[in-house]
């Protein structure tokens, strides 16, 4: 497996994360809006966890008027392909193959999306 960093995020992480990745930076207000209001989460509850997302260094802050300005301190490339290797690595023993066989056979793929499979493949095997 590659030295690459892992950020092992949560469900309600991921999604804090894909604000920051959309909007580059986002008061607490503007994040509890985005993800908290159709969970039901206390505006407390976003700021804390976004203090904790700081604390683990994916996120950082300034201050603007007396509110905290958050923006993602790790790109969203090297948060997928961290999540990716490690979900490849221990469900997969680092089968790429095995991982393939297992989408394709527990997920519908239309064909349009097996083409695209095929495009990446050749693709592939060309710059190989």
């Amino acid at each position: 497996m590659s030295k690459t960093r892992i950020h092992r995020l949560g469900d309600l992480q991921l999604r804090i994360m894909k604000v920051f990745w959309a909007s580059g930076e986002a008061t607490v207000a503007a994040v509890h809006q985005a993800v908290g209001a159709e969970n039901d989460l206390a505006y407390t509850t976003v700021a804390t966890m976004l203090r904790k997302m700081e604390a683990r260094g994916l996120l950082r802050h300034r201050l603007e008027a007396r509110s905290f300005v958050y923006r993602a301190a790790v790109a969203e490339e090297a948060v997928s392909r961290g999540m990716a290797d490690h979900l490849l690595e221990r469900l997969f023993e680092g089968s790429l193959a095995d991982m393939v066989r297992h989408l394709l056979s527990h997920r519908e793929v239309s064909r349009a999306e097996l083409s695209k499979l095929e495009k990446l493949i050749a693709e592939r095997k060309r710059s190989r």
